[in-house]
């Protein structure tokens, strides 16, 4: 397929620049016949018993520094997770004018990080001086949003689901913006189960198709695990609802790989059986993406008529923006997995 396939035209005034208020009062769209316009805080009416929900529970890291060198040019740093040796990968700005070697400075004049050679993905090696690098960012890093997003964010949390857990992303689970500890009570009291996977979420997020055919397309390798229970509990599930695209590759790698924890650069495109993930609740993504990709995967081109449904209604688009309810074709075409 070419990459060209999944553009679509995105106006500026339909990207979310703050986050609904609250959480759960965000519009939901439902696919089916007829197309359903909710709220996300009636998710609960789209599950029943049998159903095993599952979020990501990564919390996103103060990743972003605001440094300078030594002669006083500013530099950020987007760091990004940690490779060998005490070095770290990161996302440096303006890198060419940063040679290897340079060690950078915080507001203080203090040096704290020595920037190193560059990976080959676009990214620098960097590594923390005097301090680990964890207490560094608790101290200078503030919480990176997506670059489509200018608008400040007066409480940060507001990028963080209601169960982040341990700090691992630089983006947020989007998806599970719009859940509250009411909202998955109501789905248990429905009968369905939660759980939770965590899949780091990295620098691919914040690329997209730059090749124009997909399969030409790399996918940065993020690390994800998956508890035994929560994968026993997919296994005999009547239906396994992701909350987000992030669950769905973290669960289809498990598939593929046989193993619960580790690394992957799974690309999910059509055609593409899926193995685990049967519904899915998820934000409107961004044209030529590779999240946009996965959702064609799951239900075919008929995104495009969602998408431009969603626009005509006034939804709000990325990743403080509305949300839909998507099931795989196969399944909304009579599979009795979805059967009542």
């Amino acid at each position: 397929m070419q990459s060209a396939a999944f553009e679509y035209d995105l106006p500026d005034s339909a990207i979310a620049q703050h986050p609904a208020e609250p959480r759960d009062s965000s519009r939901l769209l439902i696919d089916g016949d007829p197309v359903v316009h909710g709220h996300t805080r009636d998710f609960w009416r789209l599950v029943g018993p049998g159903d095993v929900i599952v979020v990501n529970d990564t919390k996103v890291l103060p990743a972003r520094l605001h440094l300078a060198k030594p002669t006083g040019g500013a530099v950020e740093v987007l760091v990004l997770e940690p490779t060998n040796e005490g070095w770290w990968e990161a996302l440096v700005r303006p890198s060419r004018r940063v040679p290897v070697g340079v060690e950078l400075v915080d507001h203080r004049g203090l040096v704290v990080m020595k920037v190193g050679e560059p990976t080959g993905e676009g990214t620098r090696l960097v590594r923390p001086i005097g301090n680990p690098m964890e207490q560094i960012l608790d101290q200078l890093g503030v919480v990176p949003l997506p670059p489509y997003i200018t608008a400040p964010l007066d409480e940060p949390d507001r990028y963080q689901t209601v169960y982040a857990d341990r700090p691992s992303s630089v983006a947020a689970p989007t998806a599970g913006l719009h859940l509250t500890p009411e909202v998955l009570e109501r789905c248990q009291e429905a009968g369905a189960a939660v759980h939770a996977v965590e899949l780091s979420v990295g620098v691919g997020t914040f690329r997209p198709l730059e090749t124009d055919r997909l399969d030409d397309h790399a996918m940065h390798s993020e690390r994800y695990r998956v508890r035994p229970e929560t994968w026993d509990a997919c296994r005999d599930a009547r239906r396994v609802v992701a909350v987000g695209t992030t669950v769905v590759r973290t669960l289809e790698s498990v598939a593929v790989s046989g193993e619960l924890e580790g690394r992957t650069d799974l690309f999910i495109r059509p055609p593409y059986s899926f193995r685990v993930v049967d519904a899915l609740l998820t934000n409107f993504h961004l044209p030529r993406s590779t999240l946009l990709v996965m959702i064609e995967a799951l239900i075919g081109p008929r995104w495009r008529d969602l998408y431009a449904g969603a626009l005509g209604e006034g939804y709000r688009f990325l990743s403080f923006g509305d949300a839909m309810f998507l099931e795989r074709s196969d399944l909304r075409n009579g599979d009795p997995k979805t059967a009542t």
